[in-house]
């Protein structure tokens, strides 16, 4: 059993805890939606609060937006699955780091010109870290919204709104 920590602001904006609540959700939302075929066509847009979150291209029903949620859930918990072509992606861009560093090392000394150049791409890293963490945790409290929306829809549906809630 693992050992709860009063949470404190930072704590609770942390990407971990982010996702923690997702998968809390979605595990919430799995386990109330016994019979998630009877999600099929029902449309997402009857609530402003789901159609604020909908992206352009997102049509459907709410079957689809279970599916998509379960999948996101399983992604973080056992990571992206990789295709082949990504695999050898990966393998030709560790070859031709090991080419430039081998390359590298034949040099006596880095200039000046190149420490500025590794300094500003450490910086660029930073920012583009930063932007993305902020996105992602972004995504994941709307992802943690549309779960727990789901499922008080499906209560709903079923005629047990009054649970849970």
């Amino acid at each position: 059993m693992m050992m709860q920590l009063p949470e404190s602001h930072v704590q609770k904006n942390s990407l971990f805890n982010a996702m923690h609540r997702f998968i809390g959700a979605v595990n919430n939302m799995d386990q109330t939606v016994m019979l998630p075929s009877m999600l099929r066509d029902v449309p997402l847009e009857e609530d402003r609060e789901m159609s604020s979150m909908k992206s352009d291209e997102d049509e459907g029903d709410m079957y689809s937006y279970y599916q998509l949620l379960k999948s996101i859930r399983s992604n973080i918990e056992w990571g992206v699955r990789c295709s082949a072509q990504d695999e050898n992606h990966k393998e030709s861009l560790t070859i031709s780091r090991k080419n430039s560093s081998a390359s590298t090392a034949s040099t006596a000394s880095l200039s000046s010109e190149e420490d500025e150049e590794d300094e500003e791409e450490d910086e660029d890293l930073q920012k583009q870290f930063q932007y993305h963490l902020t996105g992602l945790h972004g995504v994941l409290s709307k992802l943690t919204l549309q779960a727990n929306f789901l499922t008080k829809r499906y209560k709903q549906e079923v005629g047990i709104g009054g649970w849970g809630q």
